[in-house]
């Protein structure tokens, strides 16, 4: 974990980080992965939250390593600057591992997102790791809908740019929205978004993660 920044206490300092990490985000990288991470967090109350980092074989789906930690939201709700909320628990359930996954799979966003430079761009920065953001809600942009069969997205424009896809990972049911987050490409973030898709809506990492944050005990 590189400890790139002192974690913010103010608005300007949140958005200033983004900035500066923004330009280190690259959108190009390898096309296989071993180890598959997903990550989320589960909030208890207003400000208690459980983080929960579960590692997946990325050909079995059978898990490898699951790792909670729990702490405060350490930062106000403000939209845009969310991810300061989650980070400082999933930074420190992410150095727990034993392991080290090729693949983040964040409940969240990467690029499609106000500023840029969503949770998966930032885990992605922080590791040094590939990262993909898989949204359950659009969040910025427009898309128009994908069609109904399993596999079929459509792109989400951004002022004037693509910043991820609408991708549907089981036929008639609501997409997910795909965006990278750091050292991965778009074409290869959908894919690995539909292929660890195959029996629910969403990717079993995701899946994982949820419920042990949830259910740590």
């Amino acid at each position: 974990m590189n400890q790139l920044h002192p974690w913010p206490t103010s608005v300007a300092e949140a958005e200033a980080v983004q900035d500066r990490l923004r330009g280190q985000v690259e959108l190009t990288g390898p096309d296989t992965f071993a180890l598959v991470a997903g990550l989320d967090v589960h909030y208890h109350g207003d400000d208690e939250v459980t983080a929960a980092v579960v590692v997946l074989d990325a050909v079995t789906l059978e898990p490898v390593e699951q790792v909670v930690a729990h702490g405060k939201a350490a930062f106000p709700y403000v939209p845009g600057l969310f991810a300061f909320r989650e980070l400082p628990a999933l930074v420190e359930a992410l150095e727990r591992l034993t392991v080290t996954p090729d693949l983040l799979v964040c409940d969240g966003y990467g690029l499609a997102h106000p500023r840029g430079f969503g949770l998966a761009c930032h885990l992605g920065v922080l590791t040094g790791l590939p990262s993909v953001g898989v949204g359950k809600t659009p969040f910025v942009g427009t898309h128009e809908p994908p069609g109904r069969e399993r596999g079929a997205w459509t792109p989400i424009v951004h002022e004037g740019a693509v910043v991820g896809r609408a991708l549907r990972t089981r036929r008639g049911v609501r997409p997910v929205y795909v965006s990278q987050g750091h050292r991965i490409s778009l074409g290869t973030a959908t894919g690995e978004v539909l292929r660890l898709a195959a029996r629910y809506r969403l990717p079993e990492p995701i899946r994982h993660a949820d419920h042990l944050a949830r259910h740590p005990s």
